[in-house]
């Protein structure tokens, strides 16, 4: 079967556990893989490129201000990206139960959408620097689903009102949410790094052979 082509994307053979690597605005498929492997040694990386441009910069969706989502193009591109993961899933024959999602900003925000809008296709995500994606009319059914949320209590993007509600959605759909707050603003750090490597290593994501 031939790789999908929804999403320009590099794919990078390793163990049976695949990270889905999703970037920030302005990234590309290659910004998050050197953070995939320190995350995750081991581990295949599935990593695409956004389909949406925003001047120059690559976004995995539209927004009408910062903060201010355009919600029909979310859906759309939300549904698009469930798409391509089912596609490469089959492609490079990878389990889709041993897939983690792992997502900056714009990318983590995308990640929450298939969460809220597929439940089950993710069954883990590291979504630093995320926001509500959209209200869901209804807790999505999300047992057996973990998510860690990396966030920053000086990011200047983000409120942190904003930060709980995403996790008050998440676990009232069932699922088991880890948020962990540094005192930093939106770009990552460290201590991000190695908590969420920790988090990882405790859902077994690379560690398996």
């Amino acid at each position: 079967m031939t790789a999908p082509v929804s999403h320009k994307h590099v794919w990078e053979q390793g163990g049976p556990d695949t990270l889905l690597l999703l970037h920030g605005t302005g990234g590309d498929e290659h910004d998050l893989l050197a953070l995939g492997r320190e995350l995750a040694p081991g581990a295949s990386l599935l990593s695409p490129r956004g389909n949406v441009l925003e001047g120059a910069m690559p976004r995995f969706f539209k927004r009408l201000a910062e903060g201010v989502f355009d919600l029909a193009d979310l859906e759309r591109r939300t549904r698009d990206l469930a798409a391509f993961v089912r596609e490469a899933a089959e492609s490079y024959d990878f389990d889709l139960d041993r897939i983690t999602a792992v997502g900056f900003s714009n990318g983590a925000n995308i990640a929450a959408s298939v969460l809220l809008r597929d439940p089950g296709l993710l069954k883990r995500a590291v979504l630093f620097r995320a926001m509500v994606p959209f209200e869901p009319e209804q807790p999505p059914r999300l047992k057996g689903t973990s998510a860690y949320i990396g966030a920053g209590r000086l990011d200047p993007i983000i409120p942190q009102a904003n930060v709980e509600r995403l996790a008050a959605i998440l676990r009232d759909g069932g699922a088991a949410v880890t948020l962990d707050w540094q005192p930093a603003g939106h770009g990552l750090t460290k201590a991000d790094v190695d908590n969420a490597r920790d988090w990882l290593e405790k859902q077994a994501v690379g560690g398996r052979r």
